[in-house]
């Protein structure tokens, strides 16, 4: 054994992945290696983001398990390197990749658990379909197989699979709980470093999607020890960062949350990562939005467009905050007729009710808080109870109710209090401070007033300080 070779093996071992890539790396070029070595090689180049080695490598390792007659191993190889194919949008290549895998399935025979693995192409494109109950029945198979063979990679994605199939299907409680076993599954270190870092990025992403902070700012923290213990690593590690950003701006750790989206910038990329950096750029804009740093976060979020991320509806409030009311009506409205997935249009209609009320609209702005009101009623969320008490009690106080718009503020606060979300809270205390005026108690005005101009001073929300010290 080469002293490159041993090297790599070790460091492999301790997942430096920097290292075990170029000592196997340098040990293939004097020696070409086994299948089990060219397997750590290529899950190295995985590893430190250079995808076409990875392929090649992966070429290779299959022809050498082909030709050692190991057909199972040969048959997980391929369906890995259809997978990575399909990632990098090389459709033709992926799918031809899945079919000799599948090929090589029916040759072994049914018992074999590589079967189970082939279930997850189907049931990924069934969940991008919107056919939450085929995903849902083909995960349940991947998974009753992968319980039988007690292999740990299938069986954490399998439950990751359905679980996101019944939230699709609205069954909320059920499939948070196939998401949380399939992150315990990661967390104890049994599942291979790809299907780990698949896991910790979906499931943080449903936690976002249907608003459930909790579990969001848990396993993002995961995710971020995950990260920091293989500092080579390249995939996952910008959307790691982005999700801790969102939590950070949340939380009012705005230079923080400006510093996590800029090194997403400058990691180094993959294809196909481009997406990552409009995410990128959207989350340095809104940072500078809030800050009323206009003329900044204008340019950011055309950025942000640029890369192929959806500048909404952070353009639109960049236009009411502007002044250009007409624009910021046009932009919000569009942008919710297009939009029907649930997840994305809530955040559209608390915009819009914002909006709206600007523009004295208050028949729109109603119609918005209301589905919102509607759709919060059906989770148990504390951040969706917030923006529907928030919403509800704007419009109470645009109809004249102040007494309603107060209590539905007070609870909207005290929601936002429990997501530790300062700024939201603040521009609750301000609108609750409108609402005590009109209720002729000027006292009550000053002092929720006052204390959201506190918190505006301490984040350095330029705007709305501006607004609430005209109030």
């Amino acid at each position: 054994m080469s002293d490159a070779l041993e090297r790599g093996r070790d460091a492999y071992a301790r997942q430096a992945w920097s290292e075990a890539f170029d000592q196997l790396s340098a040990a293939d070029d004097d020696s070409a290696l086994d299948p089990d070595d060219l397997e750590r090689l290529g899950l190295a180049a995985a590893l430190v983001g250079k995808d076409d080695v990875t392929i090649a490598v992966g070429v290779r390792t299959y022809d050498a398990f082909v030709g050692n007659g190991e057909l199972t191993r040969a048959a997980r190889c391929a369906f890995w390197l259809g997978m990575s194919l399909l990632e990098r949008g090389e459709m033709a290549q992926g799918g031809g990749w899945l079919a000799r895998a599948q090929r090589l399935v029916e040759e072994i025979g049914p018992d074999c658990v590589e079967r189970g693995f082939l279930l997850a192409p189907a049931g990924i494109q069934s969940l991008t379909q919107g056919d939450g109950a085929t995903a849902a029945a083909l995960f349940e198979q991947a998974a009753q197989i992968a319980d039988r063979y007690r292999e740990p990679d299938l069986m954490a994605l399998s439950r990751l699979g359905k679980g996101q199939a019944l939230l699709q299907l609205g069954r909320i409680t059920e499939g948070v709980s196939l998401l949380d076993e399939a992150m315990l599954a990661v967390t104890a270190g049994g599942v291979s470093p790809l299907p780990t870092g698949i896991v910790y990025c979906a499931v943080i992403s449903e936690c976002m999607r249907i608003f459930d902070l909790r579990r969001a700012q848990e396993w993002t923290s995961a995710l971020s020890r995950w990260c920091e213990a293989q500092p080579d690593l390249v995939p996952f590690r910008g959307q790691c960062l982005l999700h801790r950003a969102e939590i950070m701006q949340l939380h009012g750790a705005w230079p923080d949350a400006m510093a996590a989206a800029k090194r997403v910038r400058i990691l180094p990329s993959r294809q196909g990562d481009q997406w990552l950096v409009g995410w990128a750029w959207y989350q340095q804009a809104e940072v500078h939005r809030l800050r009323g740093e206009l003329a900044e976060a204008e340019t950011a979020y055309h950025k942000a467009n640029q890369s192929g991320h959806e500048p909404q509806p952070g353009l639109a409030l960049l236009r009411l905050a502007q002044g250009k009311l007409d624009a910021a009506i046009a932009a919000i409205r569009r942008v919710l007729a297009e939009v029907a997935g649930q997840s994305r249009r809530l955040r559209l209609l608390s915009a819009d009710v914002e909006i709206s009320l600007a523009a004295a609209d208050v028949k729109a702005a109603r119609a918005a808080a209301d589905e919102l009101a509607e759709f919060a009623a059906s989770r148990d969320a504390p951040v969706l109870d917030a923006m529907s008490a928030h919403a509800t009690g704007s419009v109470l106080l645009a109809e004249g109710d102040a007494k309603g718009a107060l209590a539905s503020l007070r609870r909207a606060w005290k929601s936002w209090q429990e997501v530790e979300a300062p700024y939201e809270g603040a521009k609750a205390r301000a609108l609750m401070g409108r609402a005590c005026r009109q209720l002729g108690d000027e006292d009550g005005a000053q002092l929720e007033l006052d204390a959201a101009r506190w918190v505006f001073q301490q984040l350095e929300a330029a705007s709305d300080l501006a607004t609430v010290e005209a109030l």
